[in-house]
């Protein structure tokens, strides 16, 4: 079986879309204006129109068995609105990631967005964890280190200012995809250089902290191959011999794994001749990030599971682990 962990709702119907343009546009014409739960109605139908072309269709074709599916990622715009549209706007995404799962119960499995908010404590998180996790039947979350939009003003992941969430993740036996969102400083293109930004900035926090002492069993997957950190894995062993830290497979491997993210193939033959093929889970993040076709393979950059078959250093038993075994270890909930 072939599991993608990484993809995203980017075919949502426009109701919700326009949903979110005028929760936005109320605030901006009025800063005193009090969201409200969304109202709108989405047919089955809907959903189904804009879903079937684009990510399953693309699953059938690629032979993509089951996706963990969450809201865009860059839609969950945490360094937008307000605290309490934040909430809400959460609140609809995951709904409507359930209502795809109820419809394609064999192809999806839902992942939700957190109402994160800058300044705001993770600990008001919960109860929407809570919700997805233990009503909804959700088996992770996307938790975005920086919810200010590239400006990075809340404290790093491994500040005790996160441990509440972290403690409800550990309870729940559920990991959490480490995923920032959109970027509101033009220094900093969103999937260009936010997100790889984010992906290797979260590993060196983890590195300069005991954090997994703290929580032995708690899980974090760092998407798109790990942003810098395979190229550059050396640098990283050295910082943490210089550091006097424990070697990383000590450190931080029983806790940190990376998906493969990652659009061409000598890309991916780095992220599995560095990293320990225990630590790779499988994902193409589509329809995603990039979505044209590459014209020196005639293939779409995003149709990850070419790489992970042409590369050299992964056998047949890697090849499962990478697909599917690594995948399930990491989402225990999945078996459900």
């Amino acid at each position: 079986m072939i599991i993608d962990c990484h993809g995203h709702y980017t075919t949502e119907p426009e109701a919700l879309v326009g949903y979110r343009s005028e929760q936005l546009a109320a605030l901006e014409s009025d800063p005193s204006y009090i969201p409200s739960p969304a109202d709108f109605e989405v047919t089955d139908d809907q959903i189904r129109e804009r879903l079937e072309p684009a990510q399953l269709s693309f699953m059938r074709e690629r032979g993509i068995d089951m996706t963990i599916f969450s809201p865009r990622a860059v839609g969950m715009g945490h360094h937008l609105g307000t605290e309490q549209t934040a909430y809400y706007w959460a609140r609809i995404c995951n709904d409507m990631v359930r209502r795809v799962c109820d419809l394609y119960p064999e192809n999806f499995v839902p992942v939700c967005q957190l109402p994160q908010y800058p300044g705001v404590e993770p600990a008001k998180c919960i109860p929407e964890l809570e919700r997805c996790v233990n009503e909804m039947g959700f088996i992770g979350c996307n938790l975005n280190p920086d919810p200010s939009g590239a400006m990075w003003t809340d404290p790093p992941m491994s500040d005790r200012w996160w441990y509440p969430l972290y403690e409800k993740l550990v309870e729940l036996d559920v990991p959490a995809m480490i995923h920032v969102s959109g970027s509101c400083n033009p220094n900093f293109h969103h999937t260009g250089a936010h997100y790889l930004c984010g992906d290797t900035t979260v590993f060196m926090q983890f590195l300069m902290s005991d954090l997994f002492k703290d929580f032995p069993t708690l899980r974090f997957v760092i998407p798109h191959g790990g942003g810098a950190v395979p190229f550059h894995w050396g640098r990283y062993r050295g910082l943490a011999q210089d550091m006097g830290r424990p070697p990383l497979d000590e450190l931080l491997l029983e806790n940190v794994y990376f998906d493969t993210c990652v659009y061409h193939q000598p890309g991916i033959d780095l992220l599995t001749r560095v990293i320990p093929t225990r630590n790779i889970l499988f994902a193409s993040e589509m329809v995603g990030a990039v979505r044209g076709i590459d014209p020196e393979t005639g293939f779409h950059y995003d149709h990850t599971r070419r790489y992970i078959e042409a590369t050299p250093n992964l056998d047949d038993a890697g090849r499962r682990q990478v697909f599917e075994d690594n995948v399930r270890r990491v989402y225990p909930r999945l078996r459900a």
